[in-house]
């Protein structure tokens, strides 16, 4: 047997295994370790080539289901780290106090409110990489200003799911960007200004086409729907540990010498623990992990999922013949289909599809003589639209948790966003095709 038709049935085995365990109603982390471990007893007892089996010892298999446990372990980290800092900024109230003071001052002003509310929506996923921890620190009190201000239900959403989106792939963190570059022994240079363009583009134009238009807003309807924030904070107060975030992260970029390597984790528990000493309210900060760990459990065992499925398609030969798959397309076929093949793929996928399609095509493109960090970026914005897909949906369902949606996700939802989809899809396309140019100018 070819290793090509070994590796076929490998991946059919994937196929077959995810898809009964979806139909029993089974968590997707667990449908892909079943996945996995279904892999590699295909790759064990399919005779391969000359050998009459893939001989791998139970020592090896363990090994390699440990190791693919912990391939995402610093990014688990930055995960936790990071949703501590903002779920304590959240419990303290520092947001609830930025929400209603821009509603305050502006609430005559509808564009600079959408401007300033987005803004606020983008900031918790571009420092921790996911849509969802947006969804759930912010999206709730952001959804309560666009209720007052006319916006209905459907679009509330689709604008709330959206802004989830794009603050996952907006700058500093872009996880799938970070995943594709680790892959292809890549550097995660490069990639803040093109990231930024697209995501904040693609943000903006979501506001205002899905909330642009709207009764005025009632003052005293929308601070009544918003939670209190505690007497003493200030605007000091506030910015103050996110400016110790940003001086930490870019000492370490602009003084290498100087300034030890930190980390990202140890940066956002500094960060955490200064928020802790200065907010004038002062939470439970073991509840506020706990309940960090709780929220997040879904993401970070999706993180272990995927690292054990990658490590799986790596060693049976499935990844590659993927990869191959995918570059041996034509090019005009593949510019014409990469616009549904990403988002489809991270539905069900979730971070997996960063390594498993992201490094062949950065091999590919680079050959053919396009910017791979122009186009890597331009795919790390696509991805995350993909969110609201099944069967995972992960930014989607937070969404309709957090906003206690109860009307039609396809027809309602999903229907209200496919607008301002298409326009990030287009542009990511447009960054992707003309990506030596604009790396040129960049």
């Amino acid at each position: 047997m070819t290793m090509m038709t070994h590796s076929l049935i490998v991946i059919a085995v994937i196929v077959i295994a995810f898809v009964i365990t979806k139909k029993y109603k089974l968590e997707t982390e667990i449908s892909m370790i079943v996945a996995s471990v279904a892999a590699i007893l295909a790759h064990i007892i399919v005779p391969m080539g000359v050998d009459p089996r893939s001989d791998l010892p139970f020592t090896e298999i363990v090994r390699h289901l440990v190791e693919g446990a912990t391939t995402y372990f610093d990014v688990c980290l930055i995960f936790l780290t990071a949703t501590f800092f903002m779920s304590l900024f959240n419990e303290s109230g520092g947001v609830a106090f930025i929400v209603r003071k821009i509603v305050r001052k502006f609430h005559a002003h509808r564009m600079i409110c959408l401007l300033l509310l987005t803004i606020i929506m983008m900031i918790p996923g571009a420092i921790t990489g996911s849509g969802a921890t947006t969804v759930l620190t912010v999206g709730g009190l952001v959804g309560a200003v666009l209720k007052a201000m006319g916006v209905n239900k459907d679009k509330r959403i689709a604008l709330i799911f959206i802004l989830g989106a794009m603050s996952a792939a907006c700058p500093p963190i872009n996880l799938w960007a970070m995943m594709a570059a680790a892959g292809a022994n890549m550097p995660y240079v490069g990639f803040t200004l093109p990231l930024l363009i697209v995501s904040v583009t693609g943000a903006l134009f979501a506001s205002y086409y899905l909330a642009g238009k709207g009764q005025k807003i009632l003052l005293d309807d929308a601070l009544a729907d918003l939670p209190e924030a505690p007497e003493g904070w200030n605007f000091t107060k506030a910015l103050t540990p996110f400016l110790v975030l940003i001086v930490l992260i870019l000492a370490g970029r602009y003084f290498p010498f100087t300034m030890p390597t930190l980390g990202l984790p140890f940066v956002f528990m500094v960060s955490a623990f200064i928020l802790y000493f200065i907010a004038p309210k002062k939470v439970n900060i073991m509840q506020t992990a706990m309940k960090t760990v709780e929220n997040l459990k879904g993401l970070v065992g999706i993180m272990v999922a995927v690292g054990i499925l990658n490590q799986t398609m790596t060693l049976t030969g499935a990844r590659g013949l993927l990869s191959l798959g995918v570059v041996k397309l034509p090019i005009v076929v593949l510019f014409s289909t990469l616009w549904l093949i990403l988002p489809i793929s991270e539905g069900v996928l979730q971070y997996a599809v960063a390594p498993l399609f992201g490094v062949p095509l950065i091999m590919l493109f680079n050959m053919l003589g396009y910017d791979p960090v122009i186009s890597l970026a331009a795919w790390s914005v696509m991805w995350p639209l993909g969110d609201c897909l099944p069967p995972t949906a992960v930014v989607g369902r937070a969404a309709v948790l957090e906003l206690d949606y109860k009307g039609d996700y396809y027809k309602g939802f999903v229907k209200s966003a496919l607008v301002p989809m298409l326009f990030i899809l287009l542009l990511s396309s447009l960054m992707m095709i003309f990506s030596k140019e604009i790396g040129a100018w960049l």
